[in-house]
C-alpha cells in the first residue's frame, strides 16, 4: 500500500498516526523555542520535548527493536496499541500544554491544538469501530507484528 492509498483508506488511525508524525517535529521544535524563555514555560517546553520522545516511540514501532530501551519503557509503550489509548495518552499531553496556557498565551498552544487533534483521530477511529492500522511507510506493515 502505497502513501496515497493509505491517506484514501479513510481509516482514522492511519491519519492520527501521520498527524502524530508531524507532533513529534511540532513538539521539539516549539519545546526548544520555550526553554528560551524565562518563565514557568521552561518547564513546559521540557514536558512537550519529552512527549515529542514519547511520540516517536509510539508512532515508528521499528524504533523499539533498534533502540536500547528498557522493558519498562518498552511495556508501557505498548499499552498504546489501540485507538482508545493513543487517544488517551494524546489527551494527557494535550492536556499538559493547555495548562502551560493559564500563565499567558504563548507559542505551546500550537502543540497543545496538534495533539488533541490527533486524539480526535484516533478517537474517531475508536468509535467508528476502525481497528488500529499501523502505517507502512513507518514500519507498521510486519515489524510492528513482531514487537507486539
Amino acid at each position: 500500500m502505497t502513501l496515497a492509498e493509505e491517506f484514501r483508506s479513510r481509516n482514522f488511525s492511519i491519519y492520527g498516526q501521520w498527524s502524530g508524525v508531524v507532533d513529534i517535529v511540532l513538539c521539539f521544535a516549539i519545546g526548544i523555542s520555550a526553554i528560551f524563555k524565562l518563565s514557568i514555560w521552561i518547564l513546559f517546553g521540557v514536558l512537550c520535548i519529552v512527549s515529542g520522545f514519547l511520540i516517536i516511540f509510539i508512532e515508528i514501532p521499528l524504533l523499539l527493536r533498534i533502540c536500547p530501551t528498557s522493558e519498562k519503557f518498552d511495556t508501557f509503550i505498548r499499552r498504546f496499541t489501540t485507538n482508545y489509548m493513543r487517544a488517551l495518552i494524546y489527551a494527557l499531553m494535550s492536556l499538559i500544554q493547555w495548562l502551560s496556557l493559564i500563565k499567558d498565551t504563548s507559542v505551546l498552544i500550537v502543540p497543545a491544538i496538534a495533539l488533541i487533534i490527533t486524539a480526535a483521530f484516533y478517537l474517531a477511529a475508536g468509535v467508528k469501530g476502525q481497528g488500529f492500522v499501523g502505517s507502512k511507510t513507518l514500519g507498521g506493515a510486519g515489524v510492528a507484528q513482531m514487537i507486539l
